[in-house]
């Protein structure tokens, strides 16, 4: 009977997410300090590119002094729209805040894609590009990049402009993330350009804006291009992580219907609480952005020291790509873990035997390098 049962359960799920793959997340602290009997304090988290100082004390006292946690959010948003809108410089009415930047990636894809439809993605890339395009029905053209991991504009226009392969049709969404995660480069202007004359809705996704160099966010463009959205974070940035605020700047025809499906109270009344505080603070939260830019440069020179480690150049984020050579980077992986020291491992086409490394504070540099000395 339970068999039967089963079966039938399984009748009732749809078949394209049956066999999905789910996204691995990285676990927190609590998890983690549990699995390796460490207290979290000894513990060195460098695996997800969080933010190590942490929220702006502004943003925590807001969160303790607000008296109306019984009450519903605003389902609008309003008063953060606002301050947003005063800090990018662009209409209110252009932003539309999330539950993390995910729940917008998920958003526009139940906006643009039905079953059947096509999407493109560029990996290496963040990963809920794809689970985006399954958890839709929709079809995923994968777009590799180059070796460096430039885009390969080329073949995306022929993809977007002509017939893509198994017979779909032509694709309606293409996601960037610029910085890209996992090697840290930025979009160049010029292919966004040419992007942004194909037949679809191109987002950017900015989740690391804050640690690139000035004048590298696409925000301004939006303003000039109906088929382009912007999306970004306070999780990086801001060290709001755990409380999951994102927004994005879209052109009217797109926001207009994202409204209609966004659910009500989706922006919990602690994370709008400390995203507020966190812009009134940004010259507070801007310095540690700077101090972890600093350190950026600094982890870099010191991975390249290792000859078993090829740090990727250039990264404008808050992480390294290092390429292992001359050994497994799961294993070393493992190996750092037993020291206290977490990395993130990738072994997926363009980021195969490949670690990266979060920035974190000095001394977080200092115990990875210890760490790494011994295993020279």
């Amino acid at each position: 009977m339970q068999g039967v049962m089963s079966q039938e359960i399984k009748r009732l799920i749809r078949p394209e997410l049956a066999g999905l793959e789910p996204y691995v997340p990285i676990h927190p602290f609590e998890v983690v300090s549990r699995r390796l009997g460490r207290p979290p304090e000894q513990i060195v988290k460098l695996d997800a590119n969080e933010n190590p100082y942490g929220p702006s004390p502004r943003a925590v006292e807001a969160i303790v002094r607000y008296p109306w946690l019984h009450i519903y959010p605003d389902p609008q948003s309003t008063e953060l729209r606002e301050a947003l809108a005063d800090y990018l410089g662009v209409p209110a009415d252009r932003i539309l805040v999330g539950n993390g930047a995910d729940e917008l990636i998920d958003l526009i894809g139940r906006l643009v894609l039905s079953p059947g439809d096509a999407m493109l993605d560029c990996p290496p890339t963040f990963g809920m590009y794809a689970l985006c395009a399954a958890v839709n029905g929709a079809h995923l053209i994968s777009v590799p990049r180059r070796p460096d991991f430039s885009l390969d504009v080329d073949a995306i226009e022929r993809l977007a402009e002509g017939q893509p392969a198994g017979g779909c049709d032509r694709p309606k969404l293409l996601f960037l993330c610029s910085p890209n995660n996992p090697d840290g480069g930025l979009l160049p202007a010029a292919d966004l350009e040419r992007l942004l004359r194909l037949p679809l809705l191109v987002v950017v996704d900015e989740a690391y804006i804050e640690f690139a160099r000035p004048g590298a966010s696409f925000v301004p463009w939006v303003a000039h291009h109906p088929n382009l959205a912007v999306l970004r974070t306070f999780s990086k940035w801001a060290g709001l992580g755990g409380l999951r605020v994102g927004y994005g700047v879209f052109p009217p025809a797109i926001a207009e219907q994202l409204w209609k499906i966004k659910p009500p109270y989706n922006v919990n009344v602690a994370g709008s609480r400390a995203a507020l505080a966190s812009l009134a603070d940004r010259e507070y939260l801007l310095s540690n952005v700077a101090r972890l830019v600093a350190e950026r440069e600094r982890l870099y020179a010191e991975l390249a020291r290792f000859p078993f480690l090829e740090p990727v150049p250039g990264s404008q984020s808050n992480f390294v790509l290092c390429r292992v050579l001359d050994r497994d980077a799961r294993q070393l992986k493992l190996d750092l873990e037993e020291q206290g020291v977490l990395v993130r491992h990738f072994a997926k086409p363009g980021v195969d035997n490949c670690l990266r490394i979060s920035v974190g504070r000095p001394e977080q540099t200092d115990a990875l390098v210890e760490a790494l000395c011994a295993m020279v």
